[in-house]
């Protein structure tokens, strides 16, 4: 009876031990199973209770999934341990083992132990082995040491397939320190060794010939391709075309594939609306839109973010509006889109409108939207919502990126907030060429060109960083704004050498520059090195003539400018007009006011004000009104030039009638707008109204007086005969009086015959200015008409001793489109003879009439 206990007994555990146990091939396919449905951590946890209850070896074909499992959790330790059991099995020299190891320790960040594991069957011929190590240098970003790699691959004789080929060819298109060289010595071997035929390939190879610029040799293999129903090809040919500048070929590869039916998806129309943005053809582009209706893709939301940026790209926001308002699902690209849209276009307070709707949406900003809200903050003046932004930047998990950065430099900088620029400028772990260049761009555009120059020069001293054309751009502007002309030459020097100066933005800021500085014909050596082709070198050339009093040079370059063919802007207009201004060449200034309008030139408010002033310096302040009277919008300068308009042309009451609708219209006026207004009561004889504006704009707009209300004052009281009120009003200033100031006094006692106050003013001048002759003919001409000759002669004698003289008197009339010029004591004109017979006439028929009487 025992024994038969015992009998049960051993049964009874045989059979326990049957149930435990698991054959390896069961066990491998269990794992295999569990690693296919990426539960890693399970199938992890089978082959460790497995392997500490059966006394069984693991099978080979377990191993590739375990360290599969390992490497998607980036489970190194537990990687080793297998490496460990791979060696003592005697299983490192398995193919497939050895390739899931160097997967293993590329994924886990160990590419030295990778490297290790190869070079124990660095002979091995399987090409999966050599493929995953290439791979792992081309994720370690050793791009030449994994094209090495793929070199030695080829020399031992083990062929490629298209996984190594196409890794390769993928990295090649990134650049590094490659060359178009390597590019074709890869497909060179593909030919040679027929494995040209895989249709991926030949798309990797098209891909990576037009990210080196080589459309041609992209278009060759196109055309090489049997089977060309594959719609990703045709993508890459449409994107890789517009990408390299030709859009038309883009266009034209959209219709060939529907022509040849090709099923497109909502890639294709993402890579034409693209092309479509670029070479701004809105009417193409329409036609896509159509096709995308069509297809059903209209919602989807890549192909509505290309249709955003299509049409924003052609100035068309109401179009892209349209497209927004119809997509039901707005996600942030969508947002982002429209918004870039908005700045891009000048729309910078949509763009924050719908920045206030996306986030009223729920939809969280990215690094993107946040950049652009922050450019828009700029561009608006919006500094303290901008600063907002930023806060917001630290509440939210969002990565500051180097746009952010640079937008929130260009903020900071703009809004004269040093501090916090340099704050977020030192913050900045890598200061790139673009955060360098904001801070620069931003100091200039504040004003403060010492400073922006100096960040300059501290950024030359990183031998690293290579300046762009914006920043020299902005170099020069700041040489241009602190007249810094020795710098600016050193600047133009090193431009030369690097090829900057051939840009046509670097060049006109050059031009503006020895404009600045009184050298036009160093301005005209630039110009005529820069190509005709871009109107912004032509106006550059037309102001820099009219700010050195050039104007008829400036009006004919003008002409040339034409005659070349190029469309003028309305800055080409507004300098244009400027030149008119000074030379009061009413007949030019009305046909260039007509020619604007025939063709349509957009006339913003600076043209508009150009216009003006053009019309009240020519005498025509009706017509001045008239364009005033229909602006919308109305700045500062408007309203000044409009004021300066009626009060020198004698009509003071409207210019005190048209103080009061500035003020009433919200406006408040300036130190200019005091002077046009005090010098207006000055030519009407309105003293009381003048010293009440006088005491206006200090008392109640707490505006400090120039030196220019000062004689404007002087002015104002001597033309009204108060000539000792006027003296003690220049010895009451608070500053020391200038020349203009002593002269105003002595006019007004020359034309009021009070000697004593006229010979003090002109003893005053001689002292100030000793070389200018007409001070010497003012005083001169006093003693005259006191009758004090001997003293007039002396001081004539002196005069003469020193060489001085008085530029004579000039004045022009335009009649028949030719300008003719009369100065004091003579003329220019070829038409003098006959001028002075009409004179003589009408002098001898006045003196008749005389006689009469």
């Amino acid at each position: 009876m025992r024994f038969k206990l015992h009998d049960v007994h051993i049964r009874r555990s045989i059979s326990s031990l049957a149930e435990s146990y698991t054959s390896p091939a069961s066990l491998s396919s269990g794992i295999r199973d569990l690693v296919r449905k990426t539960e890693y951590l399970q199938a992890l946890h089978l082959y460790t209770n497995h392997d500490h209850s059966s006394p069984l070896s693991t099978s080979v074909f377990t191993f590739p999934s375990l360290l599969k499992a390992c490497s998607s959790l980036q489970n190194l330790g537990y990687g080793k341990t297998l490496h460990a059991s791979i060696i003592v099995l005697g299983l490192r020299h398995d193919p497939f083992v050895a390739t899931s190891l160097v997967n293993l320790y590329v994924k886990c960040g160990s590419l030295d132990y990778a490297v290790q594991v190869f070079d124990g069957l660095s002979r091995s011929g399987d090409v999966t082995l050599w493929n995953s190590l290439i791979d792992g240098y081309f994720k370690f970003g050793k791009f030449k040491d994994g094209f090495d790699l793929f070199r030695r691959m080829v020399a031992l004789g083990v062929r490629p397939d298209g996984f190594s080929l196409s890794s390769v060819v993928s990295v090649l298109c990134k650049g590094g320190d490659f060359r178009r060289r390597e590019g074709k010595e890869v497909h060179g071997y593909m030919l040679r060794n027929s494995l040209g035929d895989d249709s991926f390939l030949k798309t990797t190879l098209i891909d990576m010939y037009f990210k080196f610029g080589l459309g041609v040799y992209a278009w060759r293999v196109f055309l090489g391709v049997e089977d060309k129903s594959n719609v990703v090809l045709w993508n890459v040919m449409i994107v890789g075309f517009g990408d390299c500048g030709s859009s038309e070929s883009s266009l034209e590869l959209y219709v060939l594939a529907k022509s040849n039916s090709v099923k497109l998806v909502s890639t294709s129309f993402t890579g034409v609306l693209g092309a479509c943005g670029r070479s701004e053809n809105f009417g193409f582009g329409r036609q896509v839109h159509c096709d995308v209706v069509k297809m059903g893709l209209d919602n989807d939301p890549y192909v509505c973010t290309s249709l955003l940026l299509m049409y924003s790209k052609c100035g068309m926001v109401g179009e892209a509006e349209t497209v927004l308002s119809c997509v039901s699902d707005k996600r942030l690209e969508v947002w982002n889109a429209m918004m870039a849209g908005y700045a891009e276009n000048g729309y910078g307070h949509n763009a924050l409108e719908s920045f206030n709707l996306m986030r009223e949406d729920r939809v969280l900003p990215d690094s993107f939207t946040l950049s652009n809200v922050i450019a828009c903050c700029s561009v608006l003046g919006l500094y303290d919502y901008g600063k907002s932004v930023h806060a917001e930047l630290f509440k939210r998990p969002i990565q500051s990126t180097p746009a952010i950065e640079s937008a929130l430099l260009t903020l900071y900088s703009k809004c004269g907030s040093d501090t916090d620029a340099y704050l977020v400028f030192k913050l900045m772990e890598e200061k790139d060429v673009i955060a360098w260049g904001s801070l620069i761009s931003g100091l200039c555009k504040n004003g403060k060109f010492e400073e922006a120059l100096r960040v300059f020069r501290s950024m030359k001293d990183d031998d690293r960083l290579k300046p762009d054309s914006d920043i020299m751009t902005s170099v020069i502007t700041a040489c241009a704004g602190s007249e810094t002309l020795s710098f600016g030459l050193q600047v133009h020097g090193g431009m030369i050498k690097t090829g900057l100066v051939l840009d046509v933005f670097v060049g006109s800021s050059l031009i503006d520059l020895y404009s600045k500085c009184g050298l036009p014909e160093t301005a005209l050596k630039v110009f005529t090195s820069m190509k005709t082709d871009n109107f912004v070198a032509w106006n550059s050339m037309i102001s820099c003539y009219s700010r050195n009093s050039l104007p008829e040079l400036s009006i004919e370059l003008f002409s040339q400018m034409l005659d070349n063919g190029l469309f003028p802007d309305s800055v080409s207009i507004t300098s244009v007009l400027v030149a008119i201004s000074s030379t009061a060449s009413l007949l030019k200034g009305k046909s260039l006011h007509g020619y604007t309008l025939r063709l349509g030139i957009p006339s913003d408010t600076h043209l508009k004000n150009a216009l003006i002033d053009m019309y009240v310096k020519c005498g025509l302040s009706k017509y001045a009104e008239n364009i005033f009277r229909k602006m919308q919008y109305k700045s500062l300068i408007t309203w000044n030039l409009m004021i300066y308009g009626y009060g020198s042309h004698g009509d003071c009451h409207r210019a005190l009638s048209l103080f009061d609708e500035m003020k009433k219209a919200g406006e408040s006026p300036d130190d200019v707008t005091f002077m046009s207004l005090i010098s207006a009561c000055s030519h009407s004889g309105f003293v009381q109204e003048g010293k009440s504006i006088f005491e206006i704009m200090k008392q109640e707009y707490s505006i400090e007086p120039k030196m220019e209300h000062y004689a404007n004052m002087v002015d104002l009281l001597g033309r009204a005969g108060h000539l000792e009120e006027a003296y003690s009003f220049i010895k009451a200033m608070p500053i020391e009086p200038d020349s203009s100031t002593w002269l105003c006094l002595l006019s007004a006692s020359r034309t009021h015959h009070n000697v004593e106050l006229g010979i003090l003013s002109a003893e005053k001048l001689l002292r100030m200015e000793p070389e200018r002759g007409g001070n010497y003919v003012q005083l001169i001409n006093l003693y005259m008409e006191a009758g004090l000759k001997n003293k007039a002669a002396k001081l004539l004698r002196e005069m003469k001793v020193k060489g001085l003289q008085k530029n004579p008197g000039c004045s022009w009339i335009e009649v028949s489109n030719l300008t003719h010029v009369f100065f004091s004591g003579g003329s220019s004109s070829v038409m003098a003879p006959e001028i002075f017979c009409v004179l003589n006439s009408l002098k001898c028929n006045m003196a008749d009439e005389d006689e009469s009487t």
